[in-house]
């Protein structure tokens, strides 16, 4: 569930600075994610299940449909993502 920033740092910014903002913003939003995963607990666990619960889906129709298999897997790995 990594949350690693999809902007880039300012223009104005020079090299060095620019490199330490996309740092501290990786690392805030990390740390976002900590504490709300921290704070809701429940909502992790039941993330977790559905993810487990496709997983195994796709390996019970992995031998009559990889497509179907491919296309759960995806949708598992993207559970929990904003």
């Amino acid at each position: 569930m990594s949350s690693l920033p999809r902007t880039a740092p300012p223009a104005w910014m020079p090299g060095r600075a620019s490199v330490m903002w996309v740092l501290l913003a990786a690392l805030a939003a990390e740390a976002c994610v900590l504490i709300d995963g921290l704070l809701s607990p429940g909502k992790v666990i039941a993330d977790v299940e559905r993810m487990r619960a496709l997983q195994l889906e796709a390996q019970r129709v992995e031998a009559d449909d990889p497509a179907l298999a491919e296309e759960l897997r995806w949708r598992a790995s993207r559970i929990g993502l904003r």
